[in-house]
């Protein structure tokens, strides 16, 4: 190759077959054109990060459709929190939930010996309104309860002025964004059970020529991707299920749960899957639990639990419970849905 007239370059090859040398002539770049050249990559690369940026601000600042003003009166939702002797759990629970969109009253179920203190009513009344997301406030009332029994949390409350409950524990908090969008599900499917935490009950070996059935925790839930009920320590459901609950679920079922201290919960999921036929709906959320452990962390506690399964299912004469794989998942914060 060597340098020719004209500003180029000359390129000579050998053609196949011969000696004769063939010209090419390659243009010569103008003075000033890799600069110009490197401009424009830089406006590309400086246009497509700003789009980049401004897409991810979309992404984060986007309205949500199940949060935002609150819902005209009477078409919220009511927390019936369940409760005992943990006045400081309490406290923050109350001042959590008050500020979540959609509540419009606070029930506590009190079933302690004693009754609560006026600077304890003050106190989580005081919470609730300086929290509250409403202009209205927040109702505040105590459920004093003679009789300590876990039945107490499904008690009928006559004057709730809400369709949908959402039950849930003193030591249990999920963000306000997952109890709006479980309160957004339950809206679509008023008479199901929606709830974030799945259990599963699973066909076991007959004993005596009957059905029994093992109870399934999380891990199994977990494992299979399936679940027939969801635990009322944080579940929305209908308010007509607290009458059903108390005066025409069986009378048998009731008193096992005051003898037992256990398994209200399971009754409850029974008596709605009876009602409808359907599955509950679970809905993922994370889960904070502020308490110590319960009588989940006790030894014992699957197989008790797989006792209430056999019992509860002979007394309804057949297995009500609806096993499903849904799950509803908050799309705007999750990578994988």
């Amino acid at each position: 190759m060597k340098g020719g007239g004209g500003g180029g370059f000359r390129l000579f090859f050998f053609s196949s077959g011969n000696s004769r040398r063939i010209p090419l002539r390659l243009r010569q770049l103008p003075a000033g054109s890799s600069f110009k050249i490197k401009l424009l990559l830089f406006w590309c690369v400086a246009f497509a990060l700003l789009l980049v940026l401004i897409l991810l601000l979309l992404l984060c600042c986007r309205p949500s459709h199940y949060s935002g003003s609150s819902p005209p009166p009477g078409r919220g939702y009511t927390i019936v929190m369940n409760t005992w002797k943990r006045n400081d759990l309490l406290k923050e629970s109350v001042v959590h939930y008050a500020s979540c969109v959609g509540v419009e009253s606070i029930r506590i179920v009190w079933s302690e010996p004693d009754r609560p203190s006026d600077s304890l009513r003050h106190a989580l009344w005081e919470a609730a309104q300086l929290n509250c997301k409403s202009c209205n406030g927040i109702e505040l009332k105590f459920d004093i309860n003679e009789e300590d029994s876990l039945n107490n949390r499904f008690k009928e409350i006559m004057d709730i002025k809400t369709d949908a409950i959402f039950s849930i524990d003193d030591d249990v908090l999920f963000p306000c964004t997952s109890v709006e969008l479980a309160f957004s599900v339950w809206q679509s499917a008023p008479t199901a059970m929606v709830g974030f935490v799945p259990r599963m009950h699973w066909p076991d070996k007959m004993k005596e020529n009957k059905e029994r059935y093992r109870y399934g925790g999380w891990w199994s839930v977990w494992w299979t991707g399936t679940y027939s009920m969801v635990l009322s320590k944080a579940a929305f459901f209908h308010k007509k299920y607290l009458h059903l609950y108390t005066n025409h679920m069986p009378v048998s079922i009731r008193h096992y749960v005051t003898e037992h201290r256990n398994c209200e919960d399971i009754a409850m999921s029974f008596l709605v899957a009876n009602v409808t036929g359907a599955p509950p709906i679970w809905v993922q959320g994370r889960i904070f639990e502020i308490g110590s452990s319960g009588i989940s962390s006790m030894g014992g506690h699957s197989e008790r639990r797989s006792q209430c399964l056999d019992l509860f299912a002979e007394t309804y004469g057949h297995m009500p419970l609806v096993a499903t794989s849904t799950k509803v998942i908050d799309s705007r914060h999750s990578w994988f849905w």
